[in-house]
């Protein structure tokens, strides 16, 4: 009798830690008031407990390739004429010596192109392709809303950046800074008419986030991230960036029994419908990618939209008749080109990804970061460290290039955590769908 006493108490015992265990791991947002759901059977289910290791992969992998990147930006724009030996790099040049920036005759480092990494005990810094879709992430989140308004854009730009000194804003976002400064709310600082800056690339290296927020809702997606695309993008330049949007979002209900190559080729085609047909960027779009079914190696396709782009200005792409400083290495349009090829060559693999998107020459730090945080994402945090076959740092220092955050050092766990709550107001509010807590899992309605 004793016995059976005392395997009930442990069988008790035991299943309450385990319901407290469990109950633990699973995060509520303090600030929201969940509903109860009744599902309907036709929703999109995803997994809200993997949801925490995939932005955390996020993340991670996104800091690897934007600092890897970081290596060598702007080492190669071209030099607008026939293409000679060196004027690009290429797969052979990995592992070599790090070549001066265009523009400069020495360079200030001596360092080698390779994967740049934090160790267990580092600090990852924040950059400009990480370090505003971390505001947005925050103004987001602490103003209880799922689509930003104008003014508190605005008011979260002027209060996290740093106005005079070296604050890391280039391009279209400095200007809209400067515009936010003097008053103005966006959209109008991404208006033609005051910002001249407007088909930079700037958006699309701020505003993917918000794909994450609407899970295998590229719609909503798109219309949560606008207005922060419109601070600083308008025609080519926002329509890229909702292409990004859209490919993150639609990253969420990747399936499973296909591969990563397949699952992106097939987002990249869904995505296309983001850019109109009369763009130049639909055009690139069309033309890389047939490039790359075509079979051509990754440095060939480069070279050809160089050609086609940059030196004959086809499809509307009129940048070098602009004569804009180192002929628009910041603009959306070469920049997106030069992504495409990095994601359809890159063929899921996230190191590979990389290390194409760095050699691709132009702002390669940007579409690497932006590659290197979707697929990230889709492997989640842990595949990101066996990919490399180390552990790292979850910590980052927001506050090396932006001010004003209750926390300075943050940390990627906490990052996601946040991200969650977001996407739990978003389901729930704006889609119409459920969050089961005890199952931690997210009922999303289709699209009608």
């Amino acid at each position: 009798m004793k016995n059976i006493v005392l395997i009930s108490f442990l069988i008790s015992f035991f299943s309450c830690n385990m319901e407290k265990k469990i109950d633990n791991n699973i995060i509520k947002d303090p600030n929201l008031i969940y509903n109860e759901y009744s599902p309907k059977g036709n929703e999109i289910i995803i997994s809200r407990a993997d949801y925490i290791n995939k932005l955390k992969g996020f993340w991670l992998a996104q800091c690897i390739a934007n600092w890897t990147g970081l290596v060598t930006e702007l080492d190669k724009i071209g030099n607008i004429g026939e293409l000679k030996t060196g004027d690009f790099y290429t797969r052979e040049d990995w592992g070599k010596k790090d070549l001066p920036r265009y523009g400069q005759t020495t360079q200030n480092s001596s360092r080698n192109i390779d994967f740049v990494f934090e160790g267990d005990d580092g600090i990852w810094g924040a950059d400009d392709d990480t370090d505003i879709e971390y505001i947005y992430q925050h103004l987001v989140y602490t103003n209880k809303t799922s689509k930003l308004t104008g003014r508190q854009i605005r008011d979260g730009w002027l209060k996290h950046m740093k106005h005079e000194e070296e604050n890391y804003l280039w391009v279209s976002n400095q200007k809209a800074l400067d515009l936010m400064i003097s008053g103005i709310i966006p959209p109008e600082t991404s208006d033609p008419n005051k910002n001249p800056d407007f088909d930079m690339i700037d958006a699309q290296l701020t505003t993917e986030i918000f794909g994450f927020y609407s899970p295998a809702r590229p719609d909503f997606a798109v219309k949560m991230a606008e207005l922060p695309i419109q601070t600083t993008a308008r025609f080519n330049a926002e329509w890229i960036s909702k292409f990004y949007v859209s490919m993150y979002s639609l990253a969420a209900n990747s399936d499973p029994n296909i591969s990563n190559k397949e699952n992106l080729l097939i987002m990249a085609e869904k995505s296309r419908n983001q850019l109109p047909n009369d763009s130049y960027a639909s055009k690139m779009y069309d033309f890389v990618k047939k490039q790359y079914k075509d079979g051509l190696q990754w440095e060939t396709i480069r070279d050809n939209i160089y050609l086609r782009y940059q030196v004959e200005e086809k499809d509307g792409y009129d940048i070098t008749s602009r004569n804009l400083r180192c002929n628009g290495c910041f603009a959306a349009g070469i920049n997106f080109a030069a992504s495409l090829i990095s994601l359809f060559a890159g063929e899921g693999d996230l190191k590979e990804t990389i290390k194409i998107g760095s050699l691709m020459g132009w702002d390669s730090d940007n579409p690497t970061a932006t590659w290197g945080g979707l697929i990230g994402f889709m492997i989640g945090k842990d595949e990101v460290e066996k990919a490399f076959n180390r552990t790292f740092s979850e910590e980052y220092n927001i506050h090396r290039t932006r001010q004003n955050f209750p926390n300075g050092i943050d940390n990627f766990t906490n990052m996601a955590e946040i991200g969650v709550f977001i996407t739990d107001r978003v389901i729930q509010n704006e889609l119409g769908g459920g969050i089961d807590l005890k199952n931690n899992i997210w009922y999303i309605p289709s699209k009608n």
